[in-house]
């Protein structure tokens, strides 16, 4: 492993503290016994509760100034000044502690457990006079240092969106505001939570491992089991799972779960995603419209102090219960000037032609209808809407329209020109379902790799009778994606999924003794720069003084370098 000249300065600090007797991972615990943020909004209010305090955290920034210093630390609820004085911290005659560990050895990145009392200084920040502090773990890499000058403005920031998701570990140390999303994201998840336990409906688990993927028409991942030699395939969907335990007896039944599908990635689609699904006996699609609508709002308000309003880029969302409800085939009337009611596939192939609509010889009526429908008509509902009564093809697992046998009763909630809610009045005829999941099986024949699998223990189970009932689906990343305002999914998953990283291979010796590079220098010049192209890209200049300074800080027994000799690595 190649170190950059910083790594390898830690390490050397590293070593110098156990030198010192100093464990720098200790392996005890820390009691602590205030935060950042408690002191920052208190102490003024009540300064005798903050005489003997004890924190613990990373820290972010170091100024030292002769016998004293100061430094910034970071908890988890934000940061806070310390102040070091050298005769506070080493009240006898050695001083070690303060002019080589804290003055020498600390370095931005590291954490600390730190005891003292809070003041206020002549600036009038609120700050910590250190006592005590003792060392809880080292960092080994230097985090980017991210600059605000006195107007305001960020320079050196840490924002190359491919480093941020896949080291989202240093983004939420650096970046402020990061972590608030995903504190609201789960916020979210816990207003759900306690509006459905407020009806006592029961949060249960479903398998991820799935003998038959289904509840969804969508690509699986497939996996093996050795010990079954049985192939299975990562969860699609957790619905025809959930029917079951109303089968089994339960009247209400929700689950957080995350779903797997193979297909592609863009601003709002990652392979594993989190969705919420419930489902409630002796209700319809329309009861749950009204259920959905207030859960929402309530769900905004918590999370929104309070208001029904929010802002998504230059829009202005208001979650306020009643929302918006039109029919498809009305939404796709008003907005392409066809009235698609009772067109066979030709027909509507023909019309994705003459609407410019993008289609393929695999899609049937259910894909056509849905290409209309995304491409012309989803953009235009950005306050939440209702879209109602699907086409039956297009809807396998949802009951017949009570009033038109060609329709389904099932809602999509569209805000912000997305889908973010799904639902039906459940469609509980076994000999229904069983034809509907037959005509899936002729589109997959026909080509369709998204078409649904039979289920045939979930017909078993429509067989032994199962209640009316109606169940709605919610996507909990892109409903974080609106009430946070992002426009990228990444930004409100911890981990994204993501190409491997590329490793460099790193230099080689000989790359560098090619140069002309005598073989007793090449591994010093080697730690300063990784790779010959980076060493090229400087002056001679100023090589030779970082390599002569080098090798005097280091005390090496070489010959020091002559300006002509490191001139001659660029002919």
């Amino acid at each position: 492993m190649q170190l950059s000249e910083q790594e390898i300065q830690r390490r050397e600090a590293l070593q110098k503290l156990r030198d010192l007797g100093v464990e720098p991972y200790p392996a005890e615990g820390y009691e602590v016994t205030h935060y950042a943020e408690d002191i920052l909004k208190n102490f003024e209010t009540k300064p005798g509760d903050y005489e003997q305090v004890s924190l613990a955290g990373r820290i972010m920034s170091k100024r030292i100034m002769g016998k004293a210093g100061f430094t910034d630390l970071k908890d988890h609820t934000g940061r806070i000044q310390l102040y070091f004085n050298r005769d506070e911290i080493c009240p006898d005659e050695d001083k070690t502690l303060y002019n080589e560990v804290y003055k020498k050895l600390t370095d931005i990145g590291d954490f600390i457990g730190v005891e003292g009392s809070v003041f206020v200084t002549r600036m009038g920040e609120i700050s910590i006079a250190v006592k005590r502090f003792v060392f809880l773990s080292k960092s080994l890499r230097p985090l980017p240092v991210v600059k605000t000058d006195a107007d305001g403005n960020i320079h050196d920031a840490f924002t190359d969106p491919e480093q941020r998701y896949r080291q989202r570990y240093v983004d939420l140390v650096v970046n402020s505001g990061v972590k608030e999303t995903f504190l609201k994201r789960s916020r979210i998840i816990n207003s759900m939570r306690n509006y459905f336990n407020a009806f006592q409906y029961v949060e249960v688990e479903t398998p991820i491992l799935q003998p038959i993927p289904g509840g969804a028409a969508a690509r699986p991942f497939i996996t093996h089991h050795n010990a079954l030699d049985i192939p299975l395939y990562l969860r699609i969907a957790n619905e025809l799972y959930l029917k079951r335990l109303i089968v089994g007896g339960f009247d209400g039944v929700y689950e957080f779960a995350k779903d797997f599908r193979n297909e592609g990635m863009d601003r709002t689609h990652n392979p594993e995603f989190t969705v919420m699904e419930i489902y409630v006996a002796y209700k319809d699609y329309i009861w749950m419209m009204a259920f959905t609508e207030k859960m929402l709002e309530q769900v905004v308000k918590d999370v929104n102090n309070g208001d029904t309003v929010v802002q998504v880029g230059d829009k202005s969302i208001d979650f306020k219960a009643p929302f918006k409800r039109i029919s498809m085939l009305d939404a796709i009337k008003e907005h392409t000037g066809h009235d698609i009611t009772g067109m066979d596939e030709v027909e509507l192939r023909n019309l994705c032609r003459t609407l410019g609509v993008e289609t393929d010889e695999t899609m049937g009526k259910a894909k056509l209808i849905d290409e209309i429908f995304g491409e012309k008509c989803e953009k235009n509902y950005i306050q939440p809407t209702f879209i109602t009564d699907y086409p039956k093809e297009m809807s396998p697992l949802c009951k017949r329209h009570r009033s038109n046998p060609d329709l389904t009763e099932r809602f999509e909630l569209m805000i912000n020109g997305k889908e973010v809610a799904n639902a039906y009045t459940e469609l509980n005829d076994p000999i229904d379902q069983r034809e509907r999941f037959e005509e899936q099986l002729k589109l997959s024949e026909k080509g369709d790799d998204e078409a649904m699998f039979i289920d045939h223990d979930f017909l078993r189970a429509l067989e032994y009778g199962m209640p009316p009932t109606s169940g709605m689906g919610i996507g909990i990343d892109r409903l974080t994606m609106l009430l946070t305002n992002k426009s990228s999914i990444q930004e409100v998953l911890f981990f994204p999924q993501m190409r491997p990283e590329k490793v460099a291979t790193g230099p080689k010796p000989a790359d560098f003794i090619a140069l002309g590079i005598a073989e007793e220098w090449v591994t010093h010049v080697m730690k300063i720069y990784p790779s010959v192209e980076e060493l090229q890209a400087l002056k001679p200049t100023q090589v030779h003084q970082k390599l002569n300074g080098y090798r005097k800080k280091n005390k090496l027994e070489i010959a020091a370098l002559q300006l002509a000799d490191v001139e001659s690595w660029w002919s």
